[in-house]
């Protein structure tokens, strides 16, 4: 076996060139990447029925009744973003009996000097202010910092919007015991519809720039992304030396 991989390692194409050695790293096990897929839809769902509940499409001819266009956009958020909560749930419980990868977006490492270094590098590599990226078998820290970041922001947007959601179920629902406390940091709740609709946009910005990042290190690192989070692996493409 050893002997066969060093003769593909050293295989030579029709054009001369050598073929590069392949390393690939077993990283995003199938529950992390079943979360990723199903929250991305929910996403997708969430920031289009949104945007249709923020500002509403015209009116259809005839009886509300015989089209209910307004509640069947209104269940599909709904019903969208209660999904979301326990895919949410379900990947926290990943984190602690998952791979050490599924736990980058639960926790910054924020003592590590190494991790403060990489981060600083990573912005450089991202500004085009170095030639050279560098190889992360999970999250680049900057990426980490991203992903912590948007989590917590998950969380604001799933309480925000079951709040909103408990003022129709009314003051007795559970959902109105559990997440009513949006209410005391936002008492008109006008303000809280604002801030929850400002924020489905921050969305909207994050996962173009998330997408632009994956594109763009899938091109110019050593190292694959989109593939990663399709089969698992990541895959780093080094040159075998001469």
């Amino acid at each position: 076996m050893t002997t066969e991989i060093a003769r593909v390692q050293g295989a030579i194409d029709s054009a001369g060139e050598r073929a590069r050695s392949l390393q690939t790293v077993y990283v995003y096990q199938a529950p992390v990447r079943l979360w990723h897929w199903v929250n991305a839809l929910l996403i997708v769902a969430l920031c289009v029925t949104g945007y249709l509940i923020g500002s509403p499409p015209p009116s259809v001819p005839g009886e509300a009744s015989a089209s209910f266009q307004m509640g069947y956009i209104r269940f599909i958020h709904f019903a969208s973003g209660q999904t979301l909560i326990v895919f949410f749930i379900l990947r926290a419980y990943w984190a602690i009996v998952g791979n050490k990868y599924s736990k980058q977006l639960f926790y910054m490492p924020i003592t590590n000097r190494t991790w403060w270094w990489g981060m600083i590098y990573e912005f450089k590599w991202y500004a085009f202010l170095v030639k050279d990226p560098k190889k992360y078998i999970g999250h680049n820290p900057l990426a980490h910092v991203a992903m912590f970041t948007f989590m917590l922001f998950m969380i604001f947007m799933m309480c925000s919007g079951m709040a909103l959601y408990a003022e129709g179920q009314g003051i007795d629902s559970w959902q109105y015991k559990m997440f009513g406390f949006m209410f005391w940091i936002f008492p008109n709740s006008q303000d809280l519809h604002t801030v929850h609709h400002l924020g489905m946009w921050a969305i909207v910005v994050f996962v173009i720039v998330h997408i632009y990042a994956a594109v763009r290190e899938d091109i110019l690192s050593r190292q694959s992304m989109i593939s990663s989070i399709i089969s698992g692996e990541r895959l780093f493409r080094d040159d075998l030396p001469d």
